[in-house]
Order: structure tokens, then C-alpha cells, then sequence
């Protein structure tokens, strides 16, 4: 699922942004979006992954920056609507690495885990030679725990590809 940019897919965008903005405003808030994916997408795989649809939503919003009086910088615009579905895409697999990285299912991966992981995430597309050193990298508050925000930044980064993530 990688979004085109032919005339034909920014018409059905376009109707597509226009159901998830009831207002017509012009501008998507993170509950409008939330509402969209549930009613007018029904996809309950990025519905019920909150920190999917809010990694999305933060990556997209503000990046057209068109609007002069800076209100569109905390929403989403028409003409960032196509990335805000590559990103649900892009973190959508990143929370699925997280998932089998995290074995104990606590929302955090343990130095033990990430250790345990690297045969399956070097199938991913990353060479880990350092453990600890690579842990410490992505831990980025220092925490001892690798939180999903931290792996995703971390995931994105180094391009990490799930080879059986289905569109």
C-alpha cells in the first residue's frame, strides 16, 4: 500500500479526505482522523494501535506548512493526506516488529528481548554488532526500556522491512 500520485488517486484522496472532514474545514484533527479510520476506513488493525495513528499523525501534520497563520501546523491538510496514509503503513509494520520483539508483552523491550531479537530483526535489514551499545542507542531517555516511540524512531531510521508485513 504505497499511495500514488496519478490524477486518479489524488481525485479518490481528495473524496477520501472529504469523509473525514465532516466540518469541511479543510483541516483534519487527530479525533477526526481516529473516526475516519474507524468509519470510513474500517481498520481496526490501526484503530485499536493508538500510538500508530498518533506517530502518524505527528509525522504528517504541518508538513505542507501552507498556511500562513500557522493553524494548519497542529492539523492535517488535504495536501499532506496522502503521507498520513504512508505513514499509517510505515508504523502500522513498525508496531508489529515492536510486538515480536516485546515476548513478555509489557509495551517495553528489556535488554534481554532486543538480544534475543536480533537474529529475527537482522532479517529485517539491520546488522547489530554491539547489543548493548545498539540498546543504549535506541533507549534514547536512558530508561533501560525501549519504549515503541523510541523503537519506531529507531526502525524508521535504519529502514527496517518486515518481509512478511501484508499491504
Amino acid at each position: 500500500f504505497q499511495p500514488k500520485k496519478t490524477n486518479e488517486q489524488k481525485a479518490k484522496r481528495k473524496l477520501l479526505f472529504r469523509q473525514f472532514d465532516p466540518n469541511g474545514n479543510g483541516y483534519l484533527a487527530l479525533a477526526e482522523i481516529e473516526k475516519g479510520v474507524r468509519d470510513v476506513l474500517e481498520l481496526p488493525e490501526i484503530y485499536e494501535r493508538k500510538e500508530v495513528m498518533m506517530r502518524a499523525y505527528q509525522a504528517a501534520k504541518g508538513v505542507a506548512n501552507n498556511n500562513e497563520n500557522e493553524v494548519g501546523s497542529d492539523f492535517v491538510e488535504v495536501s499532506e493526506f496522502r503521507l498520513l496514509l504512508v505513514y499509517f503503513r510505515n508504523y502500522l509494520q513498525v508496531s508489529q516488529m515492536f510486538d515480536r520483539v516485546d515476548i513478555e508483552g509489557d509495551h517495553r523491550i528489556n535488554l534481554e528481548e532486543f538480544e534475543a531479537a536480533i537474529p529475527m530483526m537482522e532479517t529485517w535489514g539491520v546488522a547489530i554488532t554491539d547489543t548493548e551499545a545498539s540498546f543504549n542507542e535506541i533507549d534514547d531517555n536512558g530508561g533501560g526500556q525501549i519504549l515503541f516511540d523510541e523503537f519506531a524512531d529507531w526502525a524508521i531510521k535504519k529502514g527496517l522491512d518486515l518481509e512478511d508485513y501484508e499491504d
